[in-house]
């Protein structure tokens, strides 16, 4: 049986009505053409919006974008924009800790770190390039990226502090747990359809 409002209960006759809908003459040029009709919230965005997020980067280093950066680097930007999230040296949080964990995954505790738990180098580039820092994500330069992504993996003694990370080397780190993850095997997983 369907739940009923009470008696006493009723929408003003106002709240009923049908609202207008944003006429075409409202909307940027882009929108007419691909979008629903605008409801007065946000834009659309620009194409330079559009192409900054238009990146998919595989486990593999497919279409990791040109710059580079090393430890160095990567420590200035994670003093600046990392630290107040993540602690002065990744282990302190208060959010995610990013270091350390190494060989906990069976253990009681687990700590789910860059070091113990991430299985492609490749992947942390492009969680880093779309959605940090959190206040402001994709705000950071592919420099920046390459550069605090190999400061994070120094931290987590993956690479060295003055190896320089761009596409052709990132894709080479070998994580700690690379092998740590097993195929999903259930027949109803992973197939394409027709």
């Amino acid at each position: 049986m369907a739940a009923r409002a009470p008696d006493n209960f009723r929408l003003k006759p106002e709240a009923t009505k049908k609202q207008p809908e944003a006429t075409k003459k409202d909307q940027p040029e882009a929108a007419k053409k691909k979008h629903p009709p605008l409801y007065g919230l946000g834009r659309a965005p620009t194409a330079e919006e559009l192409q900054k997020l238009d990146i998919i980067i595989g486990s593999d280093g497919n279409g990791l974008p040109p710059g580079s950066g090393t430890a160095g680097e990567g420590r200035i930007v994670y003093q600046t924009r990392c630290v107040e999230c993540h602690g002065a040296t990744g282990k302190e949080g208060p959010f995610d800790l990013l270091v350390g964990g190494r060989g906990s995954l069976t253990s009681r505790r687990p700590l789910k770190t860059i070091g113990s738990y991430w299985p492609y180098a490749t992947t942390l580039f492009d969680y880093i390039n779309r959605a940090m820092p959190f206040d402001t994500p994709g705000s950071l330069s592919h420099d920046q990226v390459y550069a605090t992504v190999a400061y994070l993996l120094y931290l987590n003694g993956i690479i060295g502090e003055h190896d320089r990370l761009d596409a052709a080397t990132l894709r080479k780190v070998q994580m700690p747990n690379r092998n740590g993850f097993i195929p999903d095997d259930r027949p109803d997983v992973g197939k394409k359809k027709k």
